[in-house]
């Protein structure tokens, strides 16, 4: 059977301004090369919230990649994207798990996993169009930008614990753009954590005694839901606080796909429906079997954005590399000898791209900050976003993603219909 991709020139030479469309590839040695890329930067974060919340690291992972080769065949290889850890979850899990234990955080992420296909069954049916009137380019712009600045303090965490090799893995990433033509150039960040692990090895940050301990290969532990009907109250009261995080992956998602549609093809847009169906059902898997709850990445946005290459070729690769991480605890333990310094190294370019996406989207829109509804749609959004700020109502709990979008969606169509009333008086 022929594969979906068709070759890019020779597919070993990419030009300075060429671009990589997502029905192409390179040479297969080099879409490896891209697509251990995209592991490098789904790793930190994909690894971060299992970390946070006493979930099995493997058993994530292993469901990344399983979500990730999903969501590729229900987009039809035209839509790139890597599904990882959504730091949604990491508020409901931990008050779930404190509360009620690991089955009723699963069965929680199982139901936000419902709710989701369920929303990407409906756009699927009624199209787009309301979506684009919720979130016009100021609003989508708003919503990409935050999600990248959201990031921010992840990236300075894992920086400040070892300030020396995350500068000199991010001046890897610098000097290789800069300095290296052609596909070097579009390896930059792969060639800087190289650059990075290497200066952390001799600064004694790299500690290879878990790689010694680990079997080739192993399952990881699954752990199933809890049965809702064998103690109601405790997993049915845990719900509401994972409700709100159906809309930050709605979020997460649009801002993903119009964030791909700005770098590729306008009608990467008509995916949506099929991009939420596609992250529910990931979601709700990842929940039956102990994974945490997924979304699109915005970090593989940044590799993209950087690369210029936008082969979902290269996610396939990074699904297959991912659940044969998840399959083998030695080589999943070499790769989680990468320090802290390297990751907030590389993630401090990677997150600000992701924030400049949203910025590119306005400006391509020519959208008018001269124009109050804009200036305060944009400005309140991203504050809240950056400092991530945190409402608590009982069991409900929005972070800074969810009440960013919810300030730009609010705050746009509250001043255009005040301004039409105004207007008609």
């Amino acid at each position: 059977m022929a594969l979906p991709w068709t070759l890019h020139g020779d597919g070993k030479t990419v030009g300075a301004q060429e671009v990589v469309g997502p029905g192409e590839r390179l040479s297969w040695p080099l879409t490896i090369g891209i697509g251990s890329q995209h592991v490098v930067a789904m790793f930190g974060a994909t690894f971060l919230v299992p970390l946070l919340t006493d979930f099995p690291p493997s058993t994530t992972l292993l469901f990344s990649g399983i979500g990730t080769l999903l969501f590729l065949l229900i987009t039809g290889n035209k839509l790139p994207s890597y599904l990882g850890s959504s730091f949604a979850f990491i508020a409901p899990i931990t008050a779930a798990t404190a509360s009620a234990g690991m089955g009723s955080a699963l069965f929680g992420i199982m139901t936000v996993g419902v709710l989701l296909a369920l929303v990407g069954v409906t756009v699927q049916l009624t199209g787009t169009g309301w979506i684009d009137r919720l979130m016009p380019p100021i609003v989508s712009g708003a919503i990409v930008a935050l999600i990248g600045f959201n990031l921010a303090p992840v990236a300075k965490a894992n920086f400040d614990q070892a300030p020396l090799t995350a500068l000199i893995t991010l001046v890897a990433v610098i000097l290789c753009t800069v300095l290296f033509r052609g596909i070097l150039g579009r390896l930059s960040i792969f060639l800087g954590v190289l650059v990075g692990y290497l200066a952390a090895f001799s600064f004694g940050e790299v500690d290879f005694t878990p790689v010694a301990d680990a079997a080739w290969i192993g399952l990881p532990p699954f752990t199933a839901p809890a049965n809702p009907f064998e103690n109601p109250a405790a997993v049915f009261g845990v719900l509401p606080a994972f409700l709100p995080v159906v809309l930050v992956l709605i979020a997460e998602n649009v801002g993903h796909i119009k964030g791909v549609a700005q770098m590729t093809d306008a009608k990467v847009n008509r995916l949506t429906g099929r991009a939420l169906f596609a992250d529910g059902l990931a979601t709700m898997l990842a929940g039956f079997g102990g994974g945490s709850g997924t979304t699109t990445y915005g970090e593989n946005i940044g590799v993209m954005a950087a690369t210029r290459i936008y082969s979902t070729a290269a996610y396939w690769v990074a699904g297959i590399v991912a659940i044969l991480l998840g399959l083998s605890p030695k080589v999943g333990a070499v790769i989680f000898t990468i320090p802290a310094g390297v990751l907030g190294g590389v993630t401090t370019a990677l997150y600000g791209l992701i924030g400049v996406i949203g910025v590119k989207i306005w400006l391509d829109n020519k959208v008018d900050f001269s124009k109050p509804v804009n200036q305060f749609t944009a400005a309140t959004a991203l504050i809240i976003g950056i400092a991530d700020f945190t409402l608590n109502a009982g069991t409900l709990s929005f972070n800074g993603i969810a009440l960013g979008t919810i300030a730009a969606i609010v705050i746009y169509h509250l001043m255009t219909w005040l301004g039409r009333v105004r207007n008609t008086a």
